[in-house]
């Protein structure tokens, strides 16, 4: 007997452990979602449930309560990186992602603790940032969606859509002193060739910022070899420091290189920037006429 159940006890056990490992279809299932602003990465884990014909807000997730912003376990958000949303610098890391829905706004909070069952432990204590989030009427949307949208350069809006509501945050990841930090340990490197230079330079005509070593860097980029682009690129600078006349050499000198590539769509795009600048070269000459 003692035989007979030992076996008897191993077979439910057996089919205990057999059913935990049963795989289904869930009703809500998981998602993840992932983007890269500025040299920073974002992902967000969640589970995504669906209307099937239910009221949402103010009924299936009621107004003025914690909700766990998905369904299962606590939707969980990472950064590679610090960020800052509203002002409030959020430190790298894994976060639970909760929210409280109101008709007009809604609060976003990232909680420290990031194995959460769904709201089921949660504590305010452990709040490393509580922001508000916008809400406008959005398209029809039946099952949840979390979604990165509006890029910019080092920045991003977190966007939150269910039935007909749209709530959205923005995310800024500022990467200008590291990429600083990055130019310059890459232009001191003996691999550094013309396209660091150009990249390097680029950047910051893009951000308008360090114009002086950004024009040092574009001519040294050309002086390694000169392409329509970067070629251009230096033009740009130039203009972009006050210097017109210079622009006006180089970017020809961009346009017809661009001639012998046969990249027609460049040649005519900076051919128009070249006219520009000797139109700016002409009115700075005629204020000079005049003030003498």
């Amino acid at each position: 007997m003692n035989r007979i159940a030992t076996i008897l006890a191993g077979l439910t056990l057996g089919a205990v452990l057999h059913a935990q490992d049963l795989e289904l279809p869930a009703p809500s299932p998981l998602a993840s979602i992932s983007q890269r602003v500025g040299l920073t990465d974002l992902s967000v884990k969640y589970s995504r449930p669906s209307m099937k014909g239910r009221r949402v807000f103010g009924d299936l997730v009621p107004f003025g309560e914690l909700w766990r912003t998905g369904a299962n376990m606590a939707t969980v958000f990472s950064t590679s990186g610090a960020l800052v949303i509203q002002g409030q610098k959020l430190p790298q890391g894994e976060y639970s992602l909760f929210t409280i829905p109101e008709q007009n706004s809604w609060t976003l909070i990232f909680n420290s603790k990031s194995d959460l069952a769904g709201t089921d432990g949660y504590s305010t204590d452990n709040d490393q940032l509580r922001v508000r989030m916008t809400v406008k009427p959005g398209m029809s949307t039946e099952t949840f969606t979390i979604s990165f949208e509006d890029m910019g350069t080092d920045q991003v809006d977190m966007v939150l859509r269910w039935e007909k509501t749209e709530a959205r945050v923005t995310i800024v990841a500022e990467a200008f002193d590291q990429a600083m930090t990055n130019i310059k340990a890459a232009i001191t490197d003996e691999k550094a060739d013309y396209r660091t230079y150009a990249r390097a330079a680029s950047f910051c005509l893009d951000r308008k910022a360090n114009l002086a070593l950004a024009l040092d860097w574009a001519q040294k980029s050309v002086s390694l070899e000169a392409k329509y682009w970067n070629t251009f690129t230096l033009a740009k600078l130039q203009a972009a420091t006050g210097k017109y006349a210079e622009a006006v050499t180089t970017g020809e000198r961009a346009v017809a290189l661009a001639k012998e590539a046969k990249d027609a769509s460049s040649e005519r795009s900076y051919q128009r920037s070249v006219d520009e600048w000797k139109a700016k070269q002409g009115r700075e000459l005629l204020i000079s006429q005049r003030v003498l």
